[in-house]
């Protein structure tokens, strides 16, 4: 039994799928840009975009990282603005990522399982917390939508840390942070490598979820519980012994 569960997002709880490369995407945004006074050719948007990722993430300072920057996406749609002229306050930038965000989804929703997973925690005093590589502006809102934020004691996600999974530095910013001893604590995820082996470098069990969006398991896997068929139905009664 343990204390303290700490949770991937996508892949794990949550079932998403995105396309940031579809022509749709791209044209919208153009227009959105447009609108506030950045004009761009879809073309020049994407290159643009992606310069800027790369650009920010080599801005994260090297002491908040050992192996695995993770830059914040909502400098990017701000200096967007800034590239044609338009000083555009973090307000828009983020109302922009949003959108980026939005228009990206293909379908999001929970898997099945999960609140049933977290009454499970909650019914045998465990705590649950979520550690998640992902973007503040889009994450946030999506737990939120999915009725899963207040179930979580704190959410850490990398662009706020400057650092992902599995870089060391991102498990110890939870575990200083709430006082967490690793041995009481456990990290359910659906990569083997950011999730399994990132929390066993941590000092921490795991379990591993094969999930549909899994990535194939190319080296070792080393969790404690090995859930092959994705269902958190299964991972209760593993944590549990139902």
């Amino acid at each position: 039994m343990y204390k303290n569960y700490i949770f991937d997002l996508y892949g794990t709880l949550v079932d998403i799928n995105t396309n940031e490369y579809k022509p749709s995407l791209w044209k919208n945004m153009v227009n959105i840009y447009a609108m506030n006074g950045a004009k761009y050719s879809v073309s020049e948007l994407k290159k643009k975009y992606n310069q800027y990722v790369q650009e920010q993430t080599e801005l994260v300072p090297a002491e908040k990282y050992t192996t695995n920057p993770e830059p914040q996406i909502e400098y990017v749609f701000q200096r967007l603005f800034k590239e044609k002229g338009v000083e555009a306050s973090m307000e828009l930038a983020i109302a922009t990522g949003k959108t980026f965000r939005a228009l990206s989804l293909k379908y999001i929703q929970l898997y099945d399982g999960v609140n049933e997973l977290f009454d499970a925690i909650q019914n045998h005093g465990g705590k649950a917390y979520l550690l998640s590589n992902a973007q503040r502006i889009f994450t946030e809102p999506e737990i939120r939508m999915l009725g899963i934020y207040e179930k979580f004691e704190d959410v850490l996600i990398s662009s706020d840390e400057g650092c992902a999974k599995p870089d060391i530095y991102f498990y110890r910013r939870i575990l200083d942070k709430h006082g967490l001893d690793p041995h009481e604590s456990i990290m359910i995820g659906n990569d083997y490598r950011t999730d399994i082996q990132g929390s066993y470098n941590a000092g921490m069990d795991s379990l591993y979820l094969h999930t549909n969006i899994s990535p194939e398991i190319k080296g070792e896997c080393p969790a404690k519980y090995k859930i092959m068929s994705g269902s958190l139905i299964e991972a209760r009664k593993a944590l549990f012994s139902e």
